[in-house]
């Protein structure tokens, strides 16, 4: 969990109320035991309905950030759940541009997808989609996995993540971008969506099932998206349970639909997501992808790097 040198952590809370207080707390203690600093703490409790905190609360929460009297070195969504999209027409973008190319680590995934590639689009920001405060710095089993990948992706300039897939050999390259497929399908038709010309799209979901993620990536398809990438990575869609109904139908199926439909290397099992081991990627950040007999090798650089 210790890095070699003392980090200052801001917590944000743009989506739901944080009903597992006691993971929180958790990864509070782990953070400040390694020698971190966690400030606005005051975020963990607040609630307004399901939310944590109002429409207003929680926009602050982003547009602060802007005129924080110190850069903090990351800034951390403490969970997802559902809220981030309410607040996507009220956030300066203007305001938060110049935060563009500092030294900062804006890290989140799931709902907090929505904002992520809303400052993509509109401000340029390069944040990192990863691990939350509840849901991994505060498991019951802190991921060693987890933990090393964060630091390499936000300490170094390019850095590679690894992994095995039974996808064929491909090389590609492109602007990597992506997150949770439910809410990228959600800003189609936006203005909060990137375009994603030349990008490598990598997904991710949890307790979707594999017609719902078909439909999403038929969405992503017949609305233009599909056709501008170079390639799309898989990564974790657990949580989903099939039935006598679906008759041998799954997730292999959909990626196969979707590589025949679209002529796109579809590379499968990056350990990305909801589970405990996940991996952090820059959305935004260039990228090279090579396939070579089963051995995937994702190369990275250009995003923001901590001091």
């Amino acid at each position: 969990m210790r890095s070699a040198t003392s980090r200052l952590f801001h917590l944000v809370a743009p989506s739901g109320y944080c009903h597992n207080q006691a993971a929180a707390q958790r990864g509070i203690e782990r953070l400040t035991a390694a020698g971190h600093r966690v400030e606005n703490r005051a975020v963990i409790s607040r609630r307004f309905q399901r939310f944590a905190g109002d429409d207003s609360e929680r926009l602050q929460d982003i547009n602060a950030l802007a005129t924080l009297p110190a850069l903090p070195d990351i800034v951390l969504a403490v969970r997802g759940g559902y809220g981030a999209t309410r607040l996507l027409d009220q956030v300066d973008y203007t305001a938060l541009r110049q935060l563009a190319g500092k030294p900062l680590a804006i890290c989140g995934h799931s709902d907090f997808t929505a904002l992520q590639l809303a400052l993509l689009t509109q401000s340029g920001l390069i944040t990192f989609s990863g691990p939350m405060l509840c849901g991994n710095f505060g498991a019951e089993q802190l991921s060693d996995f987890t933990v090393e990948h964060f630091w390499r992706a936000i300490t170094q300039p390019e850095f590679r993540v690894e992994w095995q897939t039974s996808a064929p050999d491909t090389q590609v390259s492109g602007r990597l971008w992506g997150g949770n497929l439910a809410m990228i399908a959600s800003l189609v038709g936006t203005p909060w969506l990137p375009q994603g010309d030349d990008g490598m799209l990598v997904i991710e979901d949890v307790n979707e099932h594999p017609f719902r993620t078909e439909r999403m990536l038929l969405q992503l398809h017949q609305s233009g998206i599909l056709a501008r990438q170079r390639a799309i990575i898989t990564g974790s869609f657990t949580g989903a349970t099939l039935s006598d109904y679906d008759n041998g139908f799954d997730f292999p199926d959909v990626w196969q639909r979707i590589r025949a439909l679209t002529g796109l290397p579809v590379i499968t099992d990056l350990a990305f997501g909801h589970d405990q081991d996940t991996v952090t990627l820059p959305l935004g950040a260039q990228a090279v992808l090579q396939v070579n007999q089963g051995r995937s090798q994702l190369s990275i650089k250009g995003h923001p790097t901590l001091r």
